[in-house]
């Protein structure tokens, strides 16, 4: 990607919580989603998402020899592909910079991974604008601070279940599972089934 791109048209932030949020329960079918919450699913053509605390549990593990240690979830990965099979785009977009998410990435066909991203919403705004998107047609899985300026401006904002409350507040969907748990994989699902797209069984 070349850095001097015009990046996509800014999105003005959101005051936390001005809309109505879906917490959602691990019962819950597609029917008991809000209608504006799928209304905001059926327009997304990104999902992008941090990694530590929403891939993994947060958690980083060091051997002695400096390497480094993280576990995924193969249902999360499962519903990245799905969603890559409809024809959405995928993004990781974290602050640290590790093999480990090069080789999750690279096992899981995603689009881009942005690696060493202080700040996450320019980076966003390069990509939309690459790939001629609105930041309505975005959904961003989100745990943290760093992704706060991505949450208040995308379409359809996402945290896990144990997002930092702040976080929380700034989100149109909560999830009813924990980062690296499954979290992504609820938001893939609602997204698939919001556009038609879940597979028959």
């Amino acid at each position: 990607m070349s850095s001097h791109e015009t990046p996509a048209a800014d999105s003005p932030p959101r005051e936390s919580a001005p809309f109505p949020v879906y917490r959602a329960v691990l019962s819950d079918s597609i029917a008991r989603v809000p209608s504006d919450i799928i209304a905001r699913a059926r327009r997304i053509r990104l999902m992008a998402m941090d990694i530590d605390g929403v891939l993994t549990d947060g958690r980083i593990v060091y051997a002695d020899n400096g390497a480094e240690f993280k576990a995924f979830n193969v249902k999360d990965g499962q519903g990245l592909a799905l969603l890559k099979r409809a024809g959405v785009r995928s993004a990781f977009i974290t602050a640290r910079s590790s093999s480990v998410n090069a080789r999750r990435a690279e096992e899981l066909g995603i689009d881009v991974l942005g690696q060493d991203i202080k700040r996450k919403w320019p980076y966003l705004q390069t990509l939309l604008a690459q790939w001629g998107l609105s930041a309505e047609e975005v959904a961003y899985l989100g745990d943290d601070w760093p992704d706060a300026d991505c949450l208040r401006r995308v379409g359809l904002a996402c945290c896990p279940a144990d997002a930092a409350s702040e976080i929380q507040g700034m989100c149109h969907v909560i999830c009813a599972k924990p980062g690296g748990g499954g979290a992504a994989r609820e938001i893939t699902d609602l997204i698939l089934r919001a556009q038609g797209a879940f597979p028959a069984v």
